[in-house]
Protein backbone atom coordinates (compact mmCIF):
# COMPACT_ATOMS: atom_id res chain seq x y z
CA UNK A 1 0.00 0.00 0.00
CA UNK A 2 1.51 3.64 -1.03
CA UNK A 3 2.41 5.61 2.15
CA UNK A 4 1.33 9.19 1.13
CA UNK A 5 2.44 10.81 4.52
CA UNK A 6 -0.78 11.67 4.87
CA UNK A 7 -1.12 8.69 7.71
CA UNK A 8 -4.67 7.02 6.20
CA UNK A 9 -2.44 3.71 5.42
CA UNK A 10 -1.80 3.83 9.13
CA UNK A 11 -4.82 4.61 9.88
CA UNK A 12 -6.62 1.83 7.88
CA UNK A 13 -4.41 -0.61 9.44
CA UNK A 14 -5.41 0.67 13.16
CA UNK A 15 -9.12 0.07 11.97
CA UNK A 16 -8.34 -3.22 10.56
CA UNK A 17 -6.41 -3.96 13.70
CA UNK A 18 -9.62 -2.30 16.09
CA UNK A 19 -11.99 -4.88 14.08
CA UNK A 20 -10.08 -7.89 14.95
CA UNK A 21 -10.01 -6.90 18.52
CA UNK A 22 -13.66 -5.44 18.71
CA UNK A 23 -14.93 -9.04 16.94
CA UNK A 24 -12.65 -10.69 19.58
CA UNK A 25 -14.58 -9.19 22.66
CA UNK A 26 -18.11 -9.24 20.77
CA UNK A 27 -17.41 -13.09 20.59
CA UNK A 28 -16.71 -13.39 24.42
CA UNK A 29 -19.65 -10.92 24.78
CA UNK A 30 -21.86 -13.14 23.26
CA UNK A 31 -20.23 -16.28 24.74
CA UNK A 32 -20.74 -15.09 28.33
CA UNK A 33 -24.19 -14.04 27.37
CA UNK A 34 -24.99 -17.43 26.12
CA UNK A 35 -22.76 -20.21 25.01
CA UNK A 36 -25.19 -21.00 22.47
CA UNK A 37 -25.44 -17.21 20.67
CA UNK A 38 -24.05 -16.82 17.95
CA UNK A 39 -21.36 -14.09 17.70
CA UNK A 40 -23.32 -12.52 14.82
CA UNK A 41 -26.51 -11.76 16.61
CA UNK A 42 -24.36 -10.20 19.81
CA UNK A 43 -24.57 -6.76 17.90
CA UNK A 44 -28.92 -7.12 17.09
CA UNK A 45 -29.28 -8.01 21.16
CA UNK A 46 -26.43 -5.28 22.47
CA UNK A 47 -28.26 -2.50 20.30
CA UNK A 48 -31.29 -3.23 21.35
CA UNK A 49 -29.94 -2.74 24.96
CA UNK A 50 -28.58 0.83 24.58
CA UNK A 51 -30.97 1.63 21.78
CA UNK A 52 -34.62 -0.57 23.12
CA UNK A 53 -37.33 -1.51 21.05
CA UNK A 54 -36.79 -1.07 17.11
CA UNK A 55 -38.01 -2.33 13.98
CA UNK A 56 -36.66 -5.31 12.79
CA UNK A 57 -36.25 -2.54 9.28
CA UNK A 58 -34.77 0.05 11.63
CA UNK A 59 -32.18 -2.79 12.99
CA UNK A 60 -31.16 -3.91 9.38
CA UNK A 61 -30.37 -0.22 8.72
CA UNK A 62 -28.45 0.33 12.08
CA UNK A 63 -26.54 -2.86 11.36
CA UNK A 64 -26.17 -2.36 7.50
CA UNK A 65 -27.45 -5.78 7.22
CA UNK A 66 -30.21 -7.13 4.94
CA UNK A 67 -33.93 -7.50 6.50
CA UNK A 68 -33.84 -11.37 6.00
CA UNK A 69 -30.20 -11.66 7.83
CA UNK A 70 -31.45 -9.69 10.70
CA UNK A 71 -34.87 -12.16 10.53
CA UNK A 72 -33.28 -14.86 11.15
CA UNK A 73 -30.44 -12.66 13.85
CA UNK A 74 -33.89 -12.12 15.77
CA UNK A 75 -35.33 -15.58 15.71
CA UNK A 76 -31.93 -17.06 17.12
CA UNK A 77 -31.83 -14.88 20.15
CA UNK A 78 -35.71 -15.27 20.72
CA UNK A 79 -35.11 -19.23 20.78
CA UNK A 80 -32.75 -18.25 23.13
CA UNK A 81 -34.83 -16.06 25.63
CA UNK A 82 -33.28 -12.88 25.01
CA UNK A 83 -35.71 -11.00 22.58
CA UNK A 84 -39.04 -10.70 21.93
CA UNK A 85 -41.42 -9.27 19.25
CA UNK A 86 -44.48 -7.34 19.94
CA UNK A 87 -46.79 -5.65 18.29
CA UNK A 88 -45.69 -1.83 17.06
CA UNK A 89 -47.28 0.55 19.10
CA UNK A 90 -48.53 3.37 16.44
CA UNK A 91 -49.14 0.73 13.72
CA UNK A 92 -50.81 -2.60 13.88
CA UNK A 93 -49.16 -3.69 11.05
CA UNK A 94 -45.81 -3.83 12.21
CA UNK A 95 -43.66 -5.49 14.96
CA UNK A 96 -40.75 -4.14 17.64
CA UNK A 97 -38.40 -6.06 18.93
CA UNK A 98 -37.21 -5.72 22.46
CA UNK A 99 -35.03 -7.34 25.11
CA UNK A 100 -36.82 -9.59 27.21
CA UNK A 101 -36.63 -8.64 30.89
CA UNK A 102 -33.82 -11.85 31.42
CA UNK A 103 -32.07 -10.61 28.36
CA UNK A 104 -31.99 -7.04 29.58
CA UNK A 105 -30.63 -8.15 32.72
CA UNK A 106 -28.35 -9.97 31.16
CA UNK A 107 -27.24 -7.64 29.09
CA UNK A 108 -26.95 -4.88 31.82
CA UNK A 109 -24.98 -7.33 33.97
CA UNK A 110 -22.19 -7.57 31.24
CA UNK A 111 -22.37 -3.93 30.44
CA UNK A 112 -21.21 -3.32 33.57
CA UNK A 113 -18.75 -5.41 34.02
CA UNK A 114 -17.34 -4.51 30.66
CA UNK A 115 -17.49 -1.17 31.99
CA UNK A 116 -15.37 -2.25 35.41
CA UNK A 117 -12.73 -3.50 32.84
CA UNK A 118 -12.50 -0.50 30.48
CA UNK A 119 -12.26 1.80 34.14
CA UNK A 120 -9.15 -0.53 34.86
CA UNK A 121 -7.62 -0.89 31.69
CA UNK A 122 -7.49 3.04 30.94
CA UNK A 123 -7.08 3.77 34.82
CA UNK A 124 -4.09 5.65 33.55
CA UNK A 125 -5.34 7.78 30.26
CA UNK A 126 -6.68 11.26 31.34
CA UNK A 127 -10.03 11.99 31.08
CA UNK A 128 -9.45 14.51 28.05
CA UNK A 129 -7.81 11.70 26.25
CA UNK A 130 -10.67 9.74 26.57
CA UNK A 131 -13.22 12.13 25.31
CA UNK A 132 -11.46 12.85 22.64
CA UNK A 133 -11.13 9.43 21.08
CA UNK A 134 -14.73 9.14 21.44
CA UNK A 135 -15.22 12.13 19.98
CA UNK A 136 -13.43 11.44 17.23
CA UNK A 137 -14.76 7.30 16.70
CA UNK A 138 -18.07 9.70 16.62
CA UNK A 139 -16.88 11.43 14.22
CA UNK A 140 -15.28 8.43 12.61
CA UNK A 141 -18.39 6.19 11.98
CA UNK A 142 -20.18 9.30 10.08
CA UNK A 143 -17.20 8.51 7.05
CA UNK A 144 -19.03 6.42 4.27
CA UNK A 145 -16.19 5.48 2.45
CA UNK A 146 -18.32 2.37 0.55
Amino acid sequence: MEDRGDGLADLETAISETWSWARANARAGANALDPRLDLTAYPLVSMLCWRGAMRPSDLAAALYLDKSTVSRQIDAAARLGLVERSPHPDDARAVTVRLTPDGQKRLEALRAARLERWRAALAEWPPGDIAELTRLLGQLTTVDLR
